[in-house]
């Protein structure tokens, strides 16, 4: 099949087959449990998973589409072209799906790439502890082989998803007495046990997507274990850069010339003088916000672009991470600056639904510059890894 032919078919099945409610609505990891737990979001994601459109650079074998590196362009911008969410989401398909298929043996990759493909599993991340966040090696969470399992006892935090999670992949400590990088182990855990128990972490913004897990003589097979004992420290970091190096789809090409939304929400909030939003600092704060904005869009372009010979992501992810998180902050407390008063309304009858969602999404995105990987974090790594500094 020709590329042409490719994308004609592309657009017409999408268009047939993408519900309306799946359509130009914006996605934050916090709100995703409720947008894809709804009957079209289902009907959406099984139509996809059965062309292998839900992972569609993923071998066929596993669930995917095998698709070229040029009917992945053309799909995505098909995709964007309608607005279309994508048919699944979240770490399975991110973060331990890609980390599987570099480091999981053949009957691992069987075992678990075609449920989060189809969308069957999901997945959350057991990596930091009450006691080691940033310092993510002192960790303690203990797991002690007995025959064919490991029995583990301890506690994670920050656990996204955890409560909605059908599988955790876990850093776990499997030798005590080794330094803290080393004795690390990488496993993965059925949430649907005896001995896990969730607890979710309400949020100034008022979710609660993150959890305390708490293991209480927990089960994970030998079987699934993932890489080398003792050895899940270069794992777990790889994983990280697959997190990381994850980039948006294209956008749709614009074919009517329309206010960015930052000088929307000012034309709005502050009014406009000869074509001009009339106030010159406002002006100022947009203007370096587009182009800090444009800089990371055309960055992540260019990476994608070099790493199209299949190399696996490295230490620059951390600077997507860096300055993606900071960029993100920035922007949200600028639509609710922009707003002035209307900006920081929480409940009543004197905001509109744009103003409550923005407050919101600012109060949410004070915590990107965390999660995922601090920015202290982030900035050590790319001091290290990237520049060559001295420890």
């Amino acid at each position: 099949m020709t590329i042409d032919a490719f994308r004609e078919e592309t657009r017409a099945w999408l268009g047939a087959n993408c519900p309306m409610s799946m359509r130009d609505r914006p996605v934050h990891f916090e709100d995703a449990f409720e947008i894809y737990d709804t009957d079209d979001a289902r009907a959406w994601r099984d139509a996809c998973s059965a062309r292998g459109w839900t992972a569609p650079l993923w071998p066929k074998v596993y669930g995917g589409a095998e698709m070229s590196g040029e009917e992945y362009r053309v799909f995505q911008e098909e995709m964007a072209a309608i607005k279309a969410l994508p048919p699944e989401t979240g770490m399975g398909l991110a973060m331990i799906g890609p980390t599987l298929m570099e480091f999981g043996t053949e009957e691992q990759k069987q075992q678990h790439l075609p449920k989060i493909a189809s969308g069957e599993v999901r997945w959350c991340q057991g990596y930091s502890e009450p006691g080691s966040g940033s310092d993510l090696a002192s960790l303690q969470t203990k797991a002690v082989m007995e025959g064919d399992h490991f029995v583990i006892n301890g506690q994670k935090i920050w656990t996204s998803g955890a409560d909605h999670a059908d599988w955790m992949f876990a850093l776990v400590r499997t030798d005590p007495s080794a330094s803290k990088h080393d004795g690390i182990s990488f496993v993965l855990l059925d949430m649907h046990q005896t001995g896990v128990s969730v607890k979710p972490i309400p949020l100034i913004s008022g979710s609660s997507p993150f959890c305390e897990t708490f293991f209480d003589n927990a089960i994970a097979l030998r079987s699934n274990l993932i890489g080398e004992l003792n050895k899940g420290w270069t794992v777990g970091k790889r994983l990280l850069q697959y997190e990381r190096s994850a980039a948006p789809a294209p956008r749709r090409k614009k074919t009517v010339k329309t206010l960015n939304p930052y000088a929307q929400i000012g034309v709005d909030y502050l009014g406009q003088t000869e074509g001009r939003i009339s106030d010159l600092e406002a002006r100022e704060k947009i203007t370096k916000q587009v182009m800090l904005e444009k800089s990371m869009q055309l960055t992540v372009q260019r990476v994608m672009a070099e790493a199209k010979s299949g190399r696996a992501p490295g230490a620059t992810t951390s600077i997507f991470k860096l300055v993606g998180s900071t960029i993100a902050k920035e922007g949200s407390a600028l639509k609710s600056e922009l707003r002035g008063l209307a900006g920081v309304g929480w409940e009543g009858e004197g905001f509109d639904q744009d103003e409550l969602d923005a407050t919101r999404g600012w109060l949410r995105d004070r915590a990107v510059t965390i999660y995922g990987g601090t920015n202290e974090v982030q900035m050590n790594i790319v001091a290290k890894r990237v520049l060559g500094l001295p420890d």
